[in-house]
């Protein structure tokens, strides 16, 4: 068994090897590099199996089936806080009956030696993961392939799964390290002595509104804000002006806006928009009163080069699952770097398994979104619907009344309320000339109530004015 180990003897063997083989070539490995990162932890153990676990490296990283067992032991003895000792690994193992399955204490006696310091600890821990990394990667898009061949229907289902499979690897070369206190402690001072030089101005991007600005100071980096309101009630009308108003802001640095509209068409949302900036009657544009060489058509055409010139981006792919927006936003950000996202809404996400429950299907969306803004660093605003129970009860929305599920309000940093006038009368149905915005939930600020003017002509929200 000792001789397995010697550099005249074959490398040892696994099943992924032998597919590898197949293929005619040798999946990536360095027995060298793992052996290296074994003596280091027999010369000190707890730093260097604390870096191993940081950078998640576990006994799955290994290549040598031997090489595996000795980690998984060493593990096993950093859990329990026994010394990671020759004699003490050896003697556990050989408790286990696995001592000859390494190759004996000759071969831990050989493998403790290779180096004398763990000076260059961190270099084969980061070797011995990046060289499993590129195994993993080579068995999922093998089983890819394989799967590609033997499919004959389902393929929606299928790129869903191959999307997970491959996110799912490309994540554990994602790095999470702890960071040290006096990172996020600098960022935080250089917020603090904006708010200090700059009294007044945003910290995020802006929602166009004064008075919500003035509660949130924009909406801000990481952020999941949900927009939540009874249908008819003029949610989409307002995510627009949000995307409007940090695409063109009347000053500052436009921020590129993604819109994903599983609801409306990307034609009918740049027909709302351009009539919205343009400030013209959509009711009158449809009935033919607005006129080839007259005003509002050279508004509708000012505001059409404004938003072709804008970093607007649209998506209106219906039955989407979390997955697939959360890849297309990936794609979109890797060309131009977002600043804010919409997703229009929240209860029309397609689940990926259509089995659970629905409260279990809108969490799991939630819980994406809320992942999403804190991947791409960015404020992601999603709209929602609210149950019946406020119109039922004739009370101002509260937070219990967000629809099918209770972790919508646990994953929102922000949660805004678009609701009725209270003294609008039982059949009102739609937004009124000035709309109640219910800040019922802020994680980083006050919460409080304000009023829009709602210009139902054109569809718009602008600040409230007596």
């Amino acid at each position: 068994m000792i001789e397995q180990q010697n550099k005249s003897k074959p490398r040892p063997t696994s099943e992924p090897a032998m597919r590898a083989g197949q293929l005619g070539r040798e999946l990536p490995q360095s027995l060298e590099a793992e052996e290296h990162l074994l003596a280091c932890c027999f010369i000190d153990g707890t730093d260097t199996v604390a870096m191993c676990l940081e950078e998640k490296v576990g006994a799955e990283s290994f290549f040598a089936p031997a090489n595996q067992l000795i980690f998984e032991k060493i593990i096993d003895l950093y859990n329990r806080s026994l010394p990671i000792d020759i004699a003490v690994l050896a003697e556990e193992l050989r408790l286990d009956g696995r001592l000859e399955a390494v190759g004996g204490f000759a071969y831990l006696t050989q493998v403790s030696s290779r180096i004398p310091t763990t000076a260059q600890a961190a270099y084969f821990i980061r070797r011995v993961r990046d060289l499993a990394l590129l195994r993993k990667i080579i068995r999922t898009a093998g089983g890819i392939i394989e799967r590609s061949f033997e499919l004959d229907s389902g393929v929606g289902e299928f790129l869903d799964q191959v999307e997970k499979d491959m996110f799912s690897v490309t994540q554990l070369g994602v790095d999470e390290r702890v960071r040290p206190m006096k990172e996020p402690t600098k960022e935080a001072f250089t917020v603090i002595d904006k708010m200090l030089h700059h009294r007044g101005e945003l910290t995020g991007v802006t929602s166009g509104f004064k008075d919500l600005d003035a509660l949130t100071f924009g909406f801000q980096k990481q952020e999941m804000i949900i927009l939540a309101a009874r249908p008819s009630m003029g949610k989409t009308s307002l995510a627009l002006n949000f995307a409007e108003s940090a695409a063109l802001p009347k000053k500052g640095t436009p921020a590129a806006v993604l819109v994903f509209s599983l609801e409306m068409s990307a034609a009918q949302l740049a027909l709302r928009m351009l009539c919205c900036r343009a400030k013209v009657n959509m009711k009158r544009l449809r009935e033919g009163f607005v006129k080839e060489n007259g005003d509002e058509y050279r508004s509708l055409l000012q505001a059409a080069d404004e938003f072709s010139k804008s970093p607007i981006f649209i998506d209106d792919s219906s039955a989407l699952t979390i997955m697939q927006l959360r890849a297309k936003a990936r794609r979109a950000h890797s060309r131009q770097k977002l600043g804010m996202i919409i997703v229009d809404y929240l209860q029309l996400l397609s689940p990926t398994d259509g089995r659970m429950p629905r409260e279990q299907q809108v969490a799991e969306a939630s819980r994406g979104l809320k992942a999403l803004a804190k991947e791409l660093d960015v404020p992601v605003v999603v709209l929602s619907q609210l149950n019946r129970a406020s119109e039922k009860e004739n009370r101002v929305p509260k937070l219990a009344d967000l629809r099918e599920s209770g972790s919508i309000e646990q994953d929102a940093d922000v949660v805004l309320m678009l609701a009725r006038p209270r003294d609008a009368d039982e059949k009102f149905q739609v937004a009124a000339d000035a709309a109640e915005l219910i800040v019922a939930k802020q994680r980083n600020g006050p919460v409080g109530e304000l009023k829009l003017t709602f210009l139902r002509d054109i569809t718009r929200f602008e600040n409230f004015h007596q």
